[in-house]
């Protein structure tokens, strides 16, 4: 029991912060297409977020609440050290919600200023975000290398949220909307794909533990499959955005499935790096704990909440499923 409750915690938390990239990434990626997109075009934009972007959010405060009750030695080192970031990313998460709403209710006169400010709170959030997995990879060091990787971090998972945004309007959008998105797939899927290689090979420059735990034998062979999957999925994208039949039909959630396998590809790989360490080279997961008796007592709130979330995801999906129409606040 001592050892498992910090690994069921660990993968909870996990598995949050995983589909909240996924989930809030796509929304994250749709805010900073919108400067790209005429008026109408950015109503159904937003349009075709409206009923998912605020759950979507529920998923990072699960992964920080359990990182907090299961992890708390963690906690503190994780948001004290990245306590800049964090902030940056809340403020630009704030500023998002409240243009989300502003940007019609604030009248016509000022849907310009809201609709930028929308498009200025997606991208802060998203390079936020960015930084603060470069941090925590490095292990929260300040060296000019650990920086640098930082910054290229910071970079590159906004360009991923911008390849799912598209593969979402793929799904929601039609007409002129549906084959703007397109190109703009087409453009936004090679700087992530360079910025993925970048950081796939920069990771195990800049920590020594990564690069053992991979380029080792037998470890080398069993993961092999990570990378290729990786890639395999990557070069499938980019043949299907040569597809306008393919893209302009029923199979036009394919983009986004390709995006979502290569971000649970990362995520596993990501995880397996790290195991057992929270903190990179300073702390464990059994050191970072909480009591036993405070996992099990936690225990049957996490079991209770973490389905019960999934569940409501499902269903908001299912129930506002098919093609985004126009935007409506009555």
């Amino acid at each position: 029991m001592e050892y498992w409750l910090p690994v069921f915690y660990m993968a909870a938390m996990g598995l949050a912060l995983l589909i909240y990239v996924v989930l809030d990434g796509y929304d994250l990626g749709i805010g900073m297409l919108l400067p790209l997109a005429d008026e109408p075009e950015k109503d159904l934009m937003v349009a075709s977020i409206g009923p998912f972007w605020d759950a979507n959010e529920t998923w990072i405060v699960l992964g920080v609440g359990i990182l907090l009750i299961a992890f708390p030695l963690a906690h503190g080192i994780i948001l004290t050290h990245l306590y800049l970031p964090v902030t940056i990313m809340l403020m630009g998460l704030i500023l998002r919600g409240v243009a989300f709403d502003l940007r019609v209710k604030a009248g016509d006169h000022r849907r310009a200023l809201w609709n930028r400010a929308f498009f200025i709170g997606s991208t802060v959030a998203a390079c936020a975000q960015g930084w603060m997995v470069g941090s925590y990879i490095t292990g929260l060091q300040y060296s000019p290398l650990s920086l640098l990787f930082s910054l290229l971090t910071a970079l590159t998972l906004p360009a991923l949220y911008l390849v799912l945004g598209c593969g979402w309007l793929l799904i929601k959008a039609e007409g002129s909307l549906l084959a703007r998105a397109i190109g703009w797939a087409r453009t936004a899927i090679w700087p992530m794909g360079l910025g993925l290689l970048v950081v796939s090979i920069a990771t195990p420059i800049v920590s020594q533990t990564i690069a053992d735990k991979w380029f080792s034998l037998p470890n080398f062979l069993l993961l092999a499959p990570i990378p290729l999957i990786c890639a395999l999925c990557y070069l499938g994208l980019l043949y299907l955005l040569r597809q306008d039949r393919v893209l302009q039909g029923g199979r036009n959630w394919m983009l986004f499935a390709g995006t979502v396998m290569i971000c649970l590809m990362a995520g596993l790989g990501l995880a397996y790096s790290l195991f057992p360490d929270i903190v990179m080279n300073r702390l464990t997961i059994w050191e970072a704990s909480a009591s036993v008796k405070s996992l099990q007592f936690t225990l049957v709130g996490v079991v209770i909440t973490l389905p019960t979330i999934l569940i409501y995801t499902l269903f908001v999906y299912r129930v506002f499923r098919g093609k985004a129409t126009a935007l409506s606040y009555e």
